[in-house]
C-alpha cells in the first residue's frame, strides 16, 4: 500500500513514551478481534458488541481505551492503546494478530490503520459521528485523514449527516452507511432484592431523593436543596452517597451536630427510620444499584461544582431514577448529549436551581416522564448492533 506524504511526515514525528507500555497478557488461542474506544463513553457500546462476539461466536476480544474501563468488562481483555508510532504498532499487531480492527466514533490512528491495511486486516468504523485524527497528535499532515479513511472496509455512521462527513473526508462512497448508534452495554447495577424489598417497606410512601457520589464541594448545595424541599414535603428523605465513603463519619458529625439533622449511616448498619432526614450511604460502592432503585430522583455528584460528573448517568437511567445534573459532564459528555437531546435529564446551573429542581421533581408525574425518557435512551440501538455484528462477521470471513 502506497504511503501518502502526510503519512510519511506523520511517521517521522519524534517518538514519545508509549501509552501502552508494559507486559502484554498472553494471547488467547483461536480467533481474536481488536476493538478501540477513544473514550469511556464510546466504550459502553463497544463492550456490548464485545460481549456479543464472545458469547455468540466464541471470539476473543481485546478492547483498547485510554480511559479506565470499569470491571464490567468481564471476559474482555482491556488494554491501553499502543502509541501511534510504527514500532509500538508493529509490536501490538505481532502480539495480538487480530482478524479485524474496529474503531469507534470517528477517531483514526493513522499508523495503526496503515499497518492493518498492509497486513490485510479488515478495518471497520462504528458509531461514527465525525472523522478525526486522534486528539493528541501534533502538527498538520497533508492528506493524512483522507489516506487513512481510504483504507477502511466499512464505516457505520450514526446518521446521514455524519455519513456525509465521512465521505467528504475521504471514505469511499460505497462503504459508508448510516445505521444509527449501537446499543450500550447495560448500565443496570445489581442489588440484593431481599434488601431492596426491606428498605422499600421501611420507607413506605416517604418521598426520597438520592445524591450519588457527592464530592465535598457540593455538600452544601445538596443540603440546602434538601432543606428547601422539606418545606413542601416534610417527610422527604435524602440518601447521600459521598464520593469517598470514608468521609461518611465526618459528614454525619457535621450534619447531626452543627446543623441539627437527624442522620443515620449505612456503614453502621443503621436504617432510615421515620425520623431520619439524611441517610448517609457510606457503605460499599456496590450499594449504588440499591439506592437508584429506591429513589425516583437522583442528583449526579460532581456535575455542579465538582471536577465533572463522577458516575455514568446511564446507571440512574437504566434503573428508572430521574436525573438532575449540573453542566460539568466530566468523561460523560456524549451520554449527557444524548439525554439532553431526548429531554431525559433536568439540567441545573446553580445551587439555587438545584433547590428549585428538587421541589419540582418531587411530583411523581414529572419524575416518571423524565425517567421514562432516560430509560428509552439506554435501550436504543439494538437494530444497529445487529447490523454491525452481521457486517463484522462477513468481513472476518472475507466476504466484504
Amino acid at each position: 500500500m502506497a504511503y501518502s506524504l502526510g503519512l510519511t511526515l506523520y511517521n517521522l514525528r519524534p517518538a514519545r513514551r508509549t501509552t501502552g507500555a508494559g507486559v502484554l497478557p498472553a494471547r488467547p488461542a483461536g480467533r481474536l478481534v481488536c476493538l478501540h474506544a477513544p473514550n469511556l463513553d464510546a466504550a459502553g457500546s463497544i463492550l456490548q458488541l464485545a460481549r456479543r462476539l464472545i458469547e455468540d461466536d466464541g471470539i476473543s476480544v481485546v478492547l483498547t481505551c485510554p480511559d479506565a474501563v470499569p470491571s464490567l468488562s468481564g471476559d474482555v481483555l482491556v488494554q491501553p492503546p499502543p502509541a501511534d508510532f510504527v514500532p509500538e504498532i508493529k509490536a501490538f499487531l505481532d502480539h495480538w494478530s487480530p482478524e479485524l480492527m474496529l474503531f469507534a466514533e470517528g477517531e483514526v490512528r493513522p499508523a495503526l490503520v496503515h499497518a492493518c491495511a498492509e497486513r490485510k486486516i479488515p478495518l471497520m468504523m462504528v458509531d461514527g459521528r465525525a472523522p478525526y485524527i486522534q486528539r493528541d497528535r501534533e502538527g498538520w499532515f497533508p492528506g493524512l485523514l483522507r489516506h487513512a479513511l481510504g483504507s477502511f472496509d466499512a464505516v457505520i455512521a450514526i446518521n446521514e449527516a455524519a455519513a456525509r462527513d465521512f465521505r467528504k473526508a475521504g471514505a469511499p462512497q460505497g462503504i459508508v452507511r448510516a445505521l444509527g448508534r449501537m446499543e450500550d452495554a447495560s448500565a443496570a447495577l445489581p442489588c440484593n432484592e431481599a434488601e431492596r424489598a426491606g428498605f422499600a417497606r421501611l420507607l413506605m410512601s416517604r418521598p426520597v431523593w438520592f445524591a450519588a457520589a457527592l464530592p465535598p464541594a457540593e455538600e452544601a448545595a445538596v443540603i440546602a436543596a434538601h432543606r428547601a424541599a422539606q418545606n413542601h414535603a416534610h417527610r422527604l428523605l435524602l440518601i447521600l452517597a459521598p464520593e469517598n465513603p470514608g468521609d461518611g463519619a465526618g459528614l454525619a458529625a457535621r450534619l447531626d451536630g452543627a446543623e441539627g439533622w437527624v442522620v443515620a449511616r449505612r456503614s453502621l448498619d443503621e436504617e432510615p427510620e421515620a425520623d431520619v432526614d439524611v441517610y448517609i450511604a457510606d457503605g460499599e460502592v456496590e450499594d449504588l444499584g440499591l439506592w437508584y432503585r429506591l429513589a425516583p430522583l437522583t442528583f449526579l455528584g460532581g456535575s455542579l461544582a465538582g471536577a465533572g460528573c463522577i458516575r455514568s448517568p446511564m446507571e440512574a437511567a437504566a434503573l428508572g431514577s430521574a436525573i438532575l445534573c449540573g453542566s460539568r459532564a466530566g468523561n460523560h459528555g456524549a451520554l449527557f448529549g444524548r439525554l439532553g437531546a431526548a429531554q431525559a435529564a433536568r439540567a441545573i446551573a446553580s445551587a439555587a436551581d438545584l433547590a428549585d429542581a428538587v421541589g419540582e421533581m418531587l411530583s411523581p408525574d414529572r419524575a416518571a416522564r423524565l425517567a421514562q425518557a432516560a430509560w428509552a435512551v439506554t435501550s436504543e440501538g439494538a437494530e444497529a448492533t445487529e447490523a454491525v455484528v452481521a457486517m463484522l462477521r462477513r468481513l472476518m470471513d472475507g466476504e466484504g
